[in-house]
């Protein structure tokens, strides 16, 4: 068989043969790249601004998606002091809001941590592995990997939106 190259960007493509946990963690880590990628050299006021009615921005979209994986994995399998877990539409809508001193670069690095300790957490139980949920009753973590898969992705396709806004950038990635 001839040898192709393959975007390193294409985890989930370089995963195709691999066992599930290979799968589900590299499709999770493609969409949490593609977001870091859609807000990489923005400015920071570029970042914050509204483009769409909701107060949806590309760097709030970086402090959702960083609750989101706290949320989802260090607060269910591992909670440590202080971690609380957050159901309310008022917390999921305040998660999207700016505060002083935000900037891309600390959001970005902030959504870096979580996703470092996401896949830290994670990788110390079997997909199998049952945890109890709030508003679920229970959950797996393969549910919790195939959960954030489809948050982490629907919100990629929200800031690959908003990033063409903002400047006429395009790409799937």
């Amino acid at each position: 068989m001839a040898e192709t190259s393959i975007d390193p960007t294409l985890a989930p493509v370089l995963a195709r043969t691999g066992d599930e946990r290979a799968v589900l963690e590299s499709f999770l880590d493609f969409h949490r790249g593609v977001v870091l990628r859609k807000v990489r050299g923005l400015s920071d006021a570029d970042a914050a601004r509204r483009l769409v009615p909701s107060a949806t921005t590309l760097a709030g979209m970086l402090r959702h998606l960083a609750l989101v994986e706290r949320n989802w994995f260090p607060c269910l399998l591992a909670p440590e002091p202080g971690d609380v877990y957050l159901t309310s539409e008022e917390d999921a809508a305040a998660s999207f809001s700016l505060m002083p001193g935000d900037t891309v670069e600390r959001l970005a690095a902030a959504y870096e941590q979580a996703c470092a300790r996401s896949r830290a957490v994670a990788a110390r139980f079997d997909l199998d592995h049952v945890v109890p949920h709030p508003q679920l009753g229970e959950v797996s973590l393969r549910w919790i990997f195939v959960h954030m898969i489809e948050e982490t992705a629907r919100h990629a396709g929200h800031t690959d939106i908003l990033r063409e806004l903002t400047d006429g950038s395009t790409g799937a990635v």
